[in-house]
């Protein structure tokens, strides 16, 4: 959540912040600003709402003219969206924009007010200005910022610049992402890679309690105690053109027409000669053996990701699987030692609970693996084992191929794992490899029939409820088919084991209530079906996603989408089955007029508790 650019060099600073905070806007924000050196004085512009209407203020203020300067996009925590809480925040010598926590600001603003500092903003994120400019008395910026990191505590990505120093931008981080681009003769920051691809692919990660400064000689890093430190340069793998629409008319459409593309490529960096290879993340049979229990824990779309691996594992390895949310499990003090697997899983790698999770599990012995889409991520780093999927970059709030390039890994972990474990033969390993290496392709043929799914969305349009319903590997994808509605399409739903609706819930069921069944696992049709007719006597408007050839008895079904996996096992068809329900979802969105790309009130990456 919120995002963070920096810029020092010889183009036109305000140009550079605004299309860096545009290429952030995935990661959710409710108002936006800049600071920019004019000569020797800082000029801020920012207002509440989108970067529309920061541009609207642009044209009507005039535009600070600069080669120097911060800029954010703020997601409300602390104070209502409003101009006055908007960054940067600035107390006449310094001047800041932050992301994340600040848990001591009350305790530090008692302390700044009885030194005769005076705030605007309900914000945490000025006491961090004025406690720079109090230790700023000797005015050498990396002494203040020192001195300040001691104080704090809680989570920051801090971009400053200092009134003396018109050609300086300084950063520092600490438990939420900060990356410095390094251009020819200019350097950026930022809260991820987009917001400078355009300029340059050369990066430094930050890592915690790490300072930079960008100046004209050059950029410069140092530990919390301001002494210097060396960092590696890498070169991101992203392109500009992924971070563009191609012709698209959202994101979110162009990445899940992405799917059978980034499922090969995830297939084809974890399978050699036909079976699972994980001895190249450093995950052999012998680890694989000797783990008595695993548990799953993540976030939102990432764990359901992990309740399908629930189902996977359990059924090829016959190992006990216990799927928590990161948030729980961080507290609920759970019985994880030596022995036991914890797996994380979380799209951008920084996600503040599930990160919590993994210091948790390793504080307690236990191994860890990491499956995440951002190699570089905290989690990724800090991880036992890690799995970086290749879903490339995914900009649209709502995750879609992020969540097919998690379950492609952890099917292929449930294989290794059987076979590991003497449960099943080479030639089945094998043969479930082969299964799950036509996926590709089956996506890819449901995603050529989303007209279908067009159609069954504006079945939705004018509901305020609805329900999802399956059994076994359905009733896992119901609930990520559920999140994707409501997130994006603003509808309410609940998701259900379709045995456990009649206990309860049932009682909901009205008259042209839609209820979207999936119907594809073939061992529990029956069952499924029998459930459908018990919603339909009580008036509900069935949608059925079923394999092509499913029958049902007339006056069951109101609307169906024969969906065609040929022989897929039934276990994998979650993988194509999801498409059509990011579809639903997708297209009951943009007909009830909202953006899908930026659903109201949610952030891309959730780095706050």
């Amino acid at each position: 959540m919120c995002g963070i650019v920096g810029y020092l060099g010889n183009r036109d600073c305000t140009s550079v912040l605004m299309d860096g905070l545009e290429k952030l806007e995935y990661r959710g924000y409710d108002s936006a600003g800049i600071a920019v050196f004019e000569g020797r004085e800082i000029k801020t512009v920012k207002t509440r709402g989108k970067l529309s209407a920061m541009r609207e203020k642009l044209e009507r203020e005039g535009k600070p003219s600069g080669h120097c300067g911060i800029g954010h996009t703020r997601w409300a925590t602390h104070g209502e969206p409003s101009d006055i809480n908007s960054h940067p925040h600035s107390n006449g010598r310094v001047t800041i924009v932050h992301n994340g926590i600040i848990e001591n600001y009350a305790e530090l603003k008692e302390f700044l007010t009885e030194q005769g500092y005076t705030f605007l903003s309900q914000t945490d994120s000025e006491v961090v200005a004025c406690l720079l400019d109090y230790y700023y008395a000797e005015r050498n910026p990396l002494h203040a910022i020192t001195e300040t990191l001691k104080e704090l505590r809680g989570s920051y990505a801090l971009g400053m610049i200092f009134k003396d120093f018109p050609d300086r931008v300084y950063a520092a981080r600490r438990g939420s992402p900060l990356i410095v681009g390094m251009g020819s003769g200019e350097g950026f920051i930022a809260s991820d890679i987009p917001a400078f691809l355009k300029y340059t692919k050369e990066y430094v990660l930050l890592d915690d309690n790490e300072i930079v400064r960008l100046d004209n000689d050059g950029t410069r890093f140092f530990d919390v105690h301001g002494k210097p430190v060396t960092k590696d340069v890498q070169t991101a793998e992203w392109d500009v053109e992924q971070a563009q629409k191609c012709g698209f008319p959202h994101y979110m459409l162009k990445e899940i027409h992405e799917q059978p593309d980034v499922v090969q490529k995830t297939l084809d960096s974890l399978v050699k000669d036909g079976v699972p290879d994980l001895t190249g993340i450093g995950l052999t049979d012998d680890m694989l053996r000797g783990f008595q229990r695993v548990y799953i824990t993540a976030c939102g779309t990432a764990m359901y990701a992990g309740i399908v691996a629930k189902y996977a594992i359990e059924k090829l390895a016959r190992v006990p699987v216990a799927v928590e949310i990161a948030s729980e499990f961080r507290y609920m003090d759970p019985i994880v030692g030596e022995g036991d697997l914890v797996i994380v899983v979380s799209q951008s790698g920084e996600t503040a609970d599930t990160k919590a999770a993994l210091e948790l599990a390793k504080s307690r012995g236990a191994k860890t693996l990491a499956v995440v889409n951002v190699k570089y991520s905290a989690i990724a780093r800090l991880a036992d084992i890690c799995i970086n999927t290749l879903a490339g970059l995914e900009i649209a709030v709502a995750s879609t191929k992020a969540y097919s390039v998690q379950i492609v890994s952890l099917y292929l972990l449930a294989f290794r794992f059987a076979y590991a474990r003497g449960i099943i033969s080479e030639n089945e390993l094998k043969r479930l490899t082969a299964q799950l290496e036509k996926t590709p392709e089956t996506i890819r043929s449901v995603i050529e029939h989303s007209d279908e799914c067009q159609f069954a969305a504006s079945q939705l349009i004018n509901t305020e409820t609805l329900f999802f319903i399956g059994r076994g590997f359905d009733y896992a994808l119901s609930l990520e088919g559920s999140l994707k509605l409501k997130e994006i399409s603003y509808i309410h739903s609940e998701a259900y084991a379709a045995g456990e609706l009649k206990h309860g819930t049932i009682s909901l069921i009205e008259q042209n209530i839609p209820v979207i069944t999936i119907a594809t696992q073939r061992h529990v049709l029956e069952k499924t079906i029998s459930n459908m007719e018990e919603v339909k006597a009580r008036g509900a408007y069935i949608i059925a996603l079923c394999r092509k050839g499913t029958t049902f008895a007339d006056g069951t079904v109101d609307l169906k989408l024969e969906l065609d996996f040929g022989e897929l096992d039934d276990m994998l068809v979650p993988l194509p089955t999801v498409c059509a329900l990011q579809l639903i979802a997708y297209y009951s969105s943009v007909l009830r007029g909202n953006d899908p790309d930026k659903p109201r009130n949610l952030a891309k990456s959730v780095t706050t508790e």
